[in-house]
């Protein structure tokens, strides 16, 4: 049985990871030709974006056959054999379930717009409070209203995220029912892991305007919420003791996660929360430029440690996914330190309690997109803003800096496999721009490079792996005020783990407020040193010292 607290998982975006029938599009028989690459890094699950039948208008995440693979990635022969070939290499498949919202394409939305009594309470249909106002003023996720007007109805149906996204009425119990159908499907088939999309969206409470924000008090980790994920584990996966599970949690609170990914609480395995991924923000506001709060990030990855620790739940700790820029762009250096900062941020998330999951081409350093121009762009959410930026009055060329920065695509660039045209992704048209740096940073030169990112990701996945103070052990943080530093110990037996990171670029003193005597040095990313107690850290340095007693 694989312990998920040792384990590594890799997300794949299955249309940028490698395209084998020459379309522009990653598939599934790309996925199994690069498993010995994910078997030689040494990873334990693969997360897969959806690939099921979609028209494709949130990337996969608008679902119109849950039971069906989207040609364009394949057929199920090739997922079976996926499952098969994974299995082979020690890897498992974990999928991703979109159940906060199908496509408005789907069968059951398509009969409710017909009139059919049973599917329209399938979703969420509401009278206007007047003839063409909305029943409430919350917004979508992607801007503007979270309700569409249907005028044969003369109703709306909610949507928080795209219009062509109706959300679910998983009050029915007969929709949680076909869900519970689903995951069955997907079990028989061999899947060993589950990651479920915004999930913490599926129970709404009042509705009702909210007067002071977007409307997400009334919807986010709502009133059933927790009964609702008890019903399906027991129903579902929580029959099979190898299945993992991860819960994306959208704006959620840490007392809410205790419950979600507590040890005996009977819901999920661990839980995704994004609230370190919001220090450039400015508030909950996204589409700004402002500098990144170290502080801030420092206090919010402290307080999800100790805090789930203290209630004995679970983490995934990340800095990548299909919906987030590239970290070393983010908070790294794209510049003279790129392989320094890239080293570094691993470190940090690696070294902390919870399962680390990689985002494809994070283990090469790739950086964000440079896109100069709106036609490259796919995103709805980047489309949409671009033209919701200018009307509140900012120029086109504020509108790019600010793409530039925040957008999806800068995670959604195809894979940089090696030197040649279109980074090795397809001998096609790409479905999205390759990023124009493919020939600096690419695969197979990592490969070749035993000073590379790639093989210290390999070097952090097996210590998880030989090293049981890095899964098992309690965390503590260390000198917390330090305006440059993130330093914390971990704790197991008769085991001591003390990783020590410099966020920055400039050299720093750092005195650890440990004593060292015994520690040696386990990993890091500038030439190895002593444990000593004052060191100069180096740009960027990060460094692991162990310790057993």
């Amino acid at each position: 049985m694989t312990d998920f607290k040792k384990s590594t998982i890799y997300q794949i975006y299955p249309k940028s990871f490698y395209d084998s029938n020459h379309d522009g599009i990653g598939d599934l028989n790309g996925v199994i030709n690069k498993l010995d690459y994910l078997k030689e890094l040494g990873v334990d699950y693969i997360w897969l974006t959806p690939f099921f039948v979609s028209p494709q208008n949130d990337n996969g995440y608008d679902v119109e056959d849950y039971y069906r693979i989207d040609p364009r990635y394949g057929t199920m022969d090739d997922f079976e054999k996926l499952v098969c070939e994974a299995e082979k290499r020690g890897i498992r498949l974990m999928l991703d379930m979109v159940f906060n919202h199908t496509s408005s394409r789907h069968e059951w939305f398509r009969k409710a717009l017909a009139g059919d009594e049973k599917y329209k309470k399938y979703y969420i249909f509401k009278k206007g409070k007047t003839q063409g106002k909305a029943p409430t003023n919350w917004e979508s996720k992607f801007g503007g209203s979270a309700w569409e007007y249907v005028p044969e109805m003369g109703e709306f149906y909610l949507h928080l995220f795209d219009v062509s996204q109706p959300d679910l009425n998983w009050d029915n119990e007969e929709v949680r029912k076909e869900i519970q159908k689903i995951i069955l499907f997907w079990m028989e088939k061999g899947v060993k892991g589950f990651r479920f999309d915004v999930v913490n969206l599926i129970s709404k409470g009042d509705f009702a305007d909210d007067e002071c924000g977007d409307g997400r008090r009334f919807y986010t980790d709502g009133p059933n919420i927790h009964n609702y994920l008890k019903e399906l584990n027991a129903q579902t996966f929580g029959r099979d003791a190898e299945i993992v599970t991860v819960g994306e949690m959208s704006s959620t609170s840490m007392e809410n996660c205790f419950q979600y990914a507590g040890e005996k609480s009977g819901e999920l395995s661990m839980v995704f929360n994004f609230h370190h991924l919001k220090v450039d923000f400015a508030g909950n506001e996204k589409w700004v430029l402002v500098p990144a709060d170290f502080m801030k990030l420092k206090k919010i990855l402290f307080d999800w440690q100790e805090g789930m620790e203290k209630h004995q739940a679970w983490n995934a700790v990340f800095w990548c996914n299909h919906d987030q820029p590239r970290v070393v762009s983010r908070f790294g250096s794209e510049g003279r330190y790129w392989k320094e900062s890239a080293k570094m941020l691993a470190t940090l998330i690696h070294g902390m309690r919870g399962t680390p999951y990689i985002y494809q081409g994070e283990e090469i350093g790739m950086t964000n997109a440079g896109f100069t121009d709106i036609s490259q762009y796919r995103d709805v959410e980047s489309l949409n803003h671009f033209r919701i930026l200018q009307e509140k009055g900012l120029t086109r060329e504020d509108a790019y800096r600010i793409l530039q920065v925040h957008s999806r695509d800068n995670g959604r660039t195809p894979m940089q496999w090696e030197k040649t045209e279109n980074g090795g992704f397809t001998d096609g048209t790409p479905w999205i721009e390759v990023n124009k740096n493919y020939e600096d940073i690419n695969a197979m030169q990592q490969l070749e490079d035993e000073d590379s990112i790639f093989h210290y990701y390999q070097k952090l996945i097996r210590l998880r792996k030989e090293y049981d103070v890095i899964a098992y052990g309690s965390f503590r943080t260390l000198d917390e005020q330090n305006p440059s530093v993130l330093a914390y110990m971990r704790e197991h037996e008769d085991q001591k783990l003390i990783v020590v990171c410099n966020f920055y670029e400039k050299e720093v003193s750092w005195e650890c407020p440990e004593e060292l005597e015994g520690f040696r040095y386990l990993i890091g990313n500038y030439k190895g040193r002593e444990g000593k107690k004052g060191v100069r850290l180096r740009a960027y340095e990060a460094m692991m010292l162990y310790k057993r007693e």
